[in-house]
């Protein structure tokens, strides 16, 4: 018995630390406030969607707008809100770069939301399926806009990228929409492994942390060639996310094969998340490598801006000359970031 409380005490004292530590880095849960309002809209849109169709394509609209119309309020009373502090154990920053990306993406799907009602009728699919997905997909994208640990990044990356997959391939009697769900599938899947192996490098400098923070302190005392591998393999999944050349072979087919609200969507509120990872990493992480990234995004913007263009003027589907047009625009916003 005194062997065993002795060993408690040990454990206990040893633990001290890591709840103290723990304790002083608070949750902070009021921060992802705008998307809880967008959480609970998606589930009131799925219980609806059980009552039957003709409920559904009462109430879903009506949730829908009020828990995008609830996130927006939330995210205009954050905005230069003191003080400000990391939620969920650092792994969450509500500050105003994260505030105005996650108003661009909840924005982008209310306006996706208000053209997709006499789509989704008429193409007969259930309305509160649809709407949760889209629902999910935002709520993946602006947790995507906050995100300041490698976890955190990916898990809402994939949510972001799987609810993309399946309302790219939504219309599931249209072969071209199947087309685009398979080909935006697996490039996607390429970019989640790419981005994994790039965290782990990461992970592996930092001597086992994720938090981008700690990313950041890391390069700045040791820029080794792992590390500027690292940086290739995140630049990839950023230029994946907002189709930038030479990662962008999936825009158009994805473009001409889904249908068009969410098209609306995924040329907005994918590529705001998108462009906010880039700002979140690049600048806050590879500060010792600012002269390579800006160099590796002068020239993809450089590329993309000229094919994107180019390639637009030999298009005969206005879909598929849309997609070459959003790669061409990208470009331009890459210029501004660097």
């Amino acid at each position: 018995m005194l062997s065993l409380l002795a060993a408690a005490e040990t454990v206990s004292t040893a633990a001290a630390p890591l709840v103290s530590g723990i304790t002083s880095l608070q949750l902070n849960a009021g921060a992802i406030a705008p998307e809880g309002a967008v959480l609970l809209a998606m589930l009131a849109c799925l219980l609806v969607d059980l009552a039957g169709e003709k409920a559904a394509a009462r109430w879903v609209p009506l949730f829908s707008y009020l828990g995008l119309g609830s996130a927006l309020v939330l995210l205009a009373l954050q905005w230069d809100a003191a003080p400000l502090e990391p939620s969920f154990l650092g792994s969450f920053l509500a500050d105003n770069l994260a505030i105005a990306f996650r108003a661009v993406v909840a924005a982008s799907t209310l306006v996706s939301l208000l053209i997709s009602w006499r789509y989704v009728e008429r193409a007969g699919t259930p309305v509160g399926e649809y709407a949760s997905i889209l629902l999910a997909a935002t709520l993946g994208a602006m947790l995507l806009c906050g995100s300041t640990d490698l976890v955190s990044i990916f898990v809402s990356l994939e949510t972001l990228s799987v609810a993309s997959y399946l309302l790219s391939g939504y219309m599931k009697r249209d072969a071209r929409s199947s087309e685009a769900a398979l080909k935006y599938l697996l490039v996607g899947s390429a970019a989640a492994a790419v981005f994994l192996y790039g965290a782990s490098l990461l992970y592996g400098l930092t001597g086992g942390s994720t938090s981008l923070e700690a990313v950041g302190i890391a390069l700045q005392t040791s820029a080794s060639p792992v590390a500027a591998l690292a940086l290739v393999f995140v630049l990839a999944t950023v230029a994946f996310k907002i189709a930038a050349v030479p990662f962008h072979q999936w825009t158009p087919d994805v473009y001409e094969g889904s249908p068009t609200p969410v098209v609306a969507f995924l040329s907005v509120g994918s590529k705001a998340a998108g462009f906010a990872l880039a700002l979140r990493i690049l600048v806050g992480c590879f500060e010792p490598f600012e002269a390579q990234w800006k160099l590796l995004f002068t020239v993809l913007a450089i590329l993309s801006m000229v094919l994107g263009n180019v390639v637009a003027l030999a298009q005969t589907s206005m879909k598929r000359m849309l997609a070459y047009s959003s790669i061409g625009q990208a470009g331009f916003v890459m210029i501004g970031l660097v």
